[in-house]
């Protein structure tokens, strides 16, 4: 069984922000994968689908952005989820808008999702899908431009690398990361 987990806030007035490009991504692989996410339980919503490749688990967590790691390990915990067979989707100030990076492992980089994962798992060591959406305008907060909407100008650039996010997870469905990585690394 796999579990990919898409990182946000839910409610209303955070769909479709800098914030919220698990989410985002989730609902692509969702609508591709004809799964509905419409269990809940563990502090977020879930559905799952048996593909070929195996059952599946897509996820978002509903306690907000910086207690991710809350839905995530009861989860894993109650699936019997190895860490090695999950994948997390989430933003990053650091990359070009709409570039992916995928890693193995690493520091939460001060993404207060990925530090709540990191204290609940108990490890860096878990696989990821970094979506670029560059650093706020000079001036501008960051907790005010990761819960900003994308401009018009942006969510083409975005919608594709959701897509090419939905496309990664796919992909890792029967390969391993690594070769995930060596696929979908943009530079």
């Amino acid at each position: 069984m796999k579990l990919i987990v898409g990182l946000g806030n839910p409610g209303k007035p955070y769909e479709h922000t800098h914030h919220n490009v698990g989410f985002d991504t989730i609902d692509v692989l969702a609508d591709r994968l004809g799964v509905t996410l419409n269990q809940t339980k563990f502090n977020g919503i879930f559905g799952t689908v048996h593909t070929p490749k195996g059952k599946v688990v897509l996820l978002k967590p509903l306690t907000y952005m910086n207690l991710s790691g809350e839905s995530v390990r009861p989860l894993m915990d109650y699936f019997d989820i190895d860490l090695e067979d999950l994948v997390v989707i989430y933003d990053d100030l650091d990359l070009e808008k709409g570039k992916l990076r995928l890693r193995q492992k690493g520091s939460a980089g001060g993404h207060n999702g990925i530090k709540s994962l990191i204290q609940h798992l108990g490890t860096q060591d878990f696989n990821r899908i970094r979506v670029g959406i560059n650093r706020p305008p000079a001036g501008m907060k960051v907790a005010d431009y990761v819960l900003s909407k994308f401009s018009k100008d942006d969510q083409p650039v975005m919608q594709e690398a959701f897509v090419k996010a939905a496309d990664a997870c796919e992909f890792w469905l029967d390969k391993p990361f690594l070769e995930v990585m060596n696929k979908f690394n943009q530079k």
